[in-house]
């Protein structure tokens, strides 16, 4: 299964849940994936011995001037705005640049290359006993999905994936947990949190992902985020309370079910809920191609 572990909003508890979603499988059999790649911070928890480090770049256009005609197809091809045709010159964004390739697949005059321009690196180690991985975005760099995908692009197929993604429904969020098999939602019993959980909801419904809803800090709020799954046909897996001990834990970089057997059989519970509804669904979609195919 690849599992993400996401949130309409910063701050509901992502990763903390995801580290001990981490922490109470069978360890030789988990991939960890910190996909948050602005700011990681799952290693604060896990601890990892990170033993493997690898730049990360994307290619960006380099301009030939004495070849360019200036005819502007370049900036015209370009769904970035990452290149601006002036009259004698091409100005280019390289910050702006996704680096798709096709200002020099268009380019007629065949005056642009590309060169590789770094934009963070991935790290890989391991944390207890799972494999491990994460990605830092260099500072004040805007262009993180290529980071995420090189984090992605390690994903083993033998085992179960568990991926932190970023927070939001921007295109870092999207990137990290499209092709998951089913996301966990993240949220506060707050109209902030409403709101983002109807973002993300709504985002997991164009990825065509399935979803449930863990319910942080769930005493500290009213019932419409309740209400809302409810209308919504959405799973409640789990709801957390405030817990001053817990947040202790947090602030001290631990893990809460290390310190709790009630805690470890609570978040071992929630990870058998979301093997039971990917199963559902597996067996579900195997049913409707078999009537399909009748």
């Amino acid at each position: 299964m690849i599992i993400a572990v996401a949130s309409g909003k910063g701050g509901t508890g992502k990763t903390t849940v995801a580290v001990n979603l981490a922490l109470v499988q069978d360890q030789d059999k988990l991939q960890f994936l910190d996909c948050d790649v602005e700011e990681p911070n799952a290693h604060i928890f896990l601890k990892p011995s990170l033993d493997f480090k690898e730049t990360i770049d994307i290619p960006v256009p380099k301009i030939d001037e004495e070849k360019c005609s200036f005819c502007g197809r370049c900036a015209e091809v370009c769904a970035f705005n990452a290149l601006v045709v002036l009259k004698d010159h091409v100005m280019t964004f390289h910050e702006l640049c996704h680096g798709c390739g096709s200002c020099a697949y268009f380019c007629p005059e065949e005056a642009i290359s590309e060169t590789p321009r770094k934009i963070g690196v991935l790290e890989k180690g391991t944390a207890f006993d799972f494999g491990f991985l994460h990605g830092r975005l260099n500072p004040g760099e805007a262009m993180s999905p290529p980071l995420i995908d090189a984090v992605k692009g390690r994903i083993d197929a033998g085992k179960h994936v568990l991926i932190d993604a970023p927070p939001g429904t921007s295109c870092p969020a999207v990137t990290a947990v499209r092709g998951s098999d089913f996301c966990l939602l993240v949220t506060e019993p707050t109209p902030f949190g409403l709101n983002d959980l109807d973002l993300a909801v709504q985002m997991l419904k164009k990825l065509g992902i399935p979803s449930g809803v863990l319910i942080n800090r769930a005493d500290i709020g009213d019932k419409r985020v309740e209400e809302y799954c409810r209308q919504a046909d959405i799973p409640i897996l789990m709801q957390i309370p405030w817990d001053r001990e817990l947040a202790k834990l947090y602030a001290r970089g631990e893990s809460i079910v290390q310190h709790s057997a009630s805690w470890h059989d609570m978040f071992q519970e929630l990870w058998g809920k979301i093997a039971d509804h990917v199963d559902r669904i597996v067996h579900n979609d195997t049913k409707q191609k078999g009537v399909d195919a009748g």
